[in-house]
């Protein structure tokens, strides 16, 4: 297991047993999603920041600023069928990758509210995705 795979591991077990976390993330927005790999078919579990505006739900896919895409990414694009643990609350989602002026327009007010998202976008080629967690 990779420090990654177990400081989430660790995260995950924090957060569903007292539906918050501590450390770096303390008081941030925190969710976990369910993919499902788009190779295993297996089940991920990944912790993520996210942003509620407009009555939705949003994640942002910026790796830290890395070059390649974050794998929760690459999974939910493969199958947008997801799950999400928010709060109290457990639900089935369609991941929708925000396109055009709908992502322009979220970025911006992201943003504005956690810069340091401008630092991950300035260290990577790619186009930091947007995606948002429609309930089914």
């Amino acid at each position: 297991m990779t420090d990654q795979q177990e400081y989430n591991r660790r995260l995950i077990e924090e957060f569903r047993a007292t539906r918050k976390v501590s450390g770096q993330l303390e008081g941030r927005p925190l969710l976990l999603l369910t993919t499902t790999g788009a190779s295993s078919g297996q089940l991920r579990t990944t912790p993520l920041m996210y942003v509620a505006h407009d009555d939705q739900l949003i994640v942002i896919a910026s790796n830290m600023g890395a070059q390649t895409h974050p794998d929760w990414y690459r999974n939910l694009v493969a199958q947008p069928q997801v799950s999400v643990e928010v709060g109290s609350e457990t639900f089935d989602a369609t991941a929708v990758v925000l396109e055009g002026e709908a992502r322009v327009r979220e970025w911006e007010w992201i943003v504005e509210r956690y810069p340091f998202f401008v630092e991950h976008q300035a260290k990577t080629s790619r186009e930091i995705p947007l995606v948002a967690l429609e309930r089914r």
